[in-house]
């Protein structure tokens, strides 16, 4: 069982910076890939980084170039750095861990989710 926490988010404009944070219980963090998603009101729940156990990372076009994953496992913390954010980027963002050593941009092969913390990024 992995219990995932998200914090970080909140109200920044646009052009702005935010690091979220998902900090996960266990021991078994380290054996687990780890992912974040995003939802806006009204939309599906739509994938935005992804980072596997050997660290290789893979982010949505619609993000490359300004969000960052990482993760720290001595920590138990996976981070998503989020630059030069747009009014489009607003939603709820979601840590989500995979078993599965894997990249898996499909939200429902991941098996925990947290909470989510809210982004809101205005013009």
């Amino acid at each position: 069982q992995v219990q995932l926490v998200e914090s970080g988010g909140g109200l920044v404009q646009a052009g702005g910076s935010l690091r979220l944070s998902c900090a996960a219980s266990g021991r078994t963090f380290r054996n687990y890939a780890m992912a974040w998603f995003r939802q806006a009101p009204g939309k599906e729940r739509e994938f935005v980084a992804a980072i596997t156990l050997s660290r290789s990372t893979h982010c949505a076009d619609s993000v490359k170039g300004r969000f960052t994953i990482s993760r720290d496992n001595a920590k138990n913390t996976v981070y998503l750095q989020m630059n030069s954010l747009k009014p489009e980027d607003t939603a709820v963002y979601y840590c989500a861990a995979d078993r599965y050593d894997r990249m898996l941009v499909d939200w429902y092969g991941y098996d925990y989710w947290g909470q989510g913390t809210q982004v809101t990024v205005s013009s």
